[in-house]
C-alpha cells in the first residue's frame, strides 16, 4: 500500500460525528521514498484531503512513509509510536489525542 492509497482510506474511516464542532486542520509530513507532505481540513464534520502544505497547520505529523502506512494498516499503535519517537507532533496535542475518534482505523 502507498502513502496516497492510505491517505484515501482516511476518507472512509472519517468519524462525522466525532467532529462535531471541529475546524482544524493537520499536516502530514511523510519521509521516505514515498515521501510527500499531506493535509487534512476538518471542518463542518467533513473530511478534505489535500496534497499539499498549508500555511498554518493546527498540527503537525511527522512519521516514515513505512510508519504511516503500517498506523493507518492497524500494524502499528499511533500512541506507541508516538512514544518510541516513530511520529513526531508539533502544534495541537489535544487535537492529536483526538485523531482515534475522527478515524476508525483497523
Amino acid at each position: 500500500m502507498t502513502v496516497a492509497e492510505s491517505l484515501e482510506g482516511l476518507k472512509s474511516a472519517f468519524n462525522p460525528a466525532a467532529a462535531a464542532g471541529l475546524n482544524k486542520t493537520i499536516q502530514l509530513n511523510i519521509t521516505g521514498d514515498d515521501a510527500g507532505i499531506y493535509s487534512i481540513r476538518v471542518a463542518n464534520q467533513e473530511c478534505e484531503l489535500l496534497s499539499e502544505s498549508v500555511a498554518k497547520p493546527d498540527l503537525t505529523l511527522t512519521t516514515s512513509d513505512q510508519n504511516w502506512v503500517a498506523i493507518t494498516q492497524g500494524k502499528l499503535d499511533p500512541m506507541n509510536a508516538f512514544l518510541a519517537g516513530k511520529v513526531k507532533a508539533s502544534g495541537d496535542m489535544m487535537l492529536a489525542m483526538r485523531i482515534p475518534q475522527l478515524f476508525k482505523l483497523k
